[in-house]
């Protein structure tokens, strides 16, 4: 009996022990993410033209000048657009006019806790690009979950969008019947705020290992993402897609030229089969379509930027008169 007492003395030993550890280690990257908040500062000066939306700020970058006008949409919760498309539109904004818009919540831009449904992301865009001058029509060109924001604006307003070339794009029907957890993108938050998420930021480097951004660009996307790696506007995105899709898909296929770039699904953070089975179907009934299968990851536009970037050419160099 007294052996059994003194050995759960020490088991609870032990377990005080290591929650007094955890506490430690937890304040101190806690205080870690509070002072380097503080010397990231200057890694978050706004790159692009930060123009006023509904009281918020909204970041837009331009480059490059030209009759048409490019206008490159991020994926769900990339840390960093202006810099993510950077390796593709710095290879084509030498023909064409280069915008990269950056929503609530991405980048440079303000986070928001406004409604992510389709018509309001929209006319955030729309009213974005035009604050910082740069009118329609656009080629749009949108990564991952913005196919639905693009695929959208083409059947909303066809006026303004001349042709959609999707980067490992979403096809509307992969979102329908998604099970999306939430709670992990909150949880995601509470990490972020402890300055767990800090620890792990050299990780999101690995994408752009193919980019040629320079040390400077990538230590901005690890300071953007250590600072907000979940914002309150891309957990609402993701509770709102899967309405945003059933709304896309009950208006039919966009009537625009579509170039779609599908990638070997490695990097999506769900069923890698049935997204490459949705992208080809999607892509095989549009009326004014082609795709291009690519064997790299979901970050196409990084993994295979020069190729890419001869491909856009010749295909608005046939698609738009």
């Amino acid at each position: 009996m007294a052996e059994q007492k003194r050995k759960s003395k020490m088991i609870l030993k032990i377990i005080i022990g290591f929650i007094i550890v955890l506490c430690f280690l937890l304040l101190a990257a806690f205080i870690n993410h509070r002072i380097k908040l503080k010397s990231d500062k200057s890694l978050l000066e706004p790159i692009g033209q930060l123009v006023e939306v509904d009281g918020e700020n909204m970041c837009v970058y331009t480059e490059g000048e030209g009759d048409i006008t490019i206008v490159f949409m991020s994926g769900g919760g990339t840390p960093s657009p202006i810099l993510d498309f950077k390796a593709l539109y710095t290879q084509l904004s030498d023909e064409y006019k280069i915008a990269v818009v950056e929503k609530f919540g991405y980048g440079f831009s303000d986070d928001s806790n406004r409604s992510r449904d389709i018509d309001n992301m929209l006319e955030d865009t729309r009213t974005a690009l035009s604050k910082a001058d740069v009118q329609a029509p656009y080629v749009l060109c949108p990564h991952s979950l913005s196919g639905l924001e693009a695929v959208y604006w083409a059947q909303k307003y066809p006026d303004e969008v001349s042709a959609i070339i999707g980067l490992d794009m979403a096809a509307p029907e992969y979102y329908t019947d998604l099970k999306i957890n939430t709670a992990i993108l909150k949880l995601n938050q509470v990490l972020c705020e402890m300055g767990l998420v800090r620890l792990i930021s050299e990780s999101v480097n690995i994408m752009y290992k193919n980019s040629e951004l320079t040390e400077n660009e990538l230590s901005i996307i690890k300071a953007l993402y250590s600072r907000r790696c979940v914002s309150e506007a891309v957990v609402n995105e993701a509770k709102s897609c899967i309405e945003n899709a059933e709304i896309i898909t009950e208006k039919g296929m966009p009537n625009v030229p579509v170039l779609m770039f599908i990638s070997n699904a490695e990097g999506i953070n769900y069923d890698k089969e049935s997204w490459i089975k949705t992208s080809l179907n999607y892509a095989e009934n549009l009326k004014n379509g082609k795709y291009i299968q690519l064997d790299c990851p979901h970050y196409v536009h990084n993994e295979e930027h020069i190729k890419i970037a001869d491909e856009i050419k010749a295909f608005l160099g046939s698609a738009i008169k």
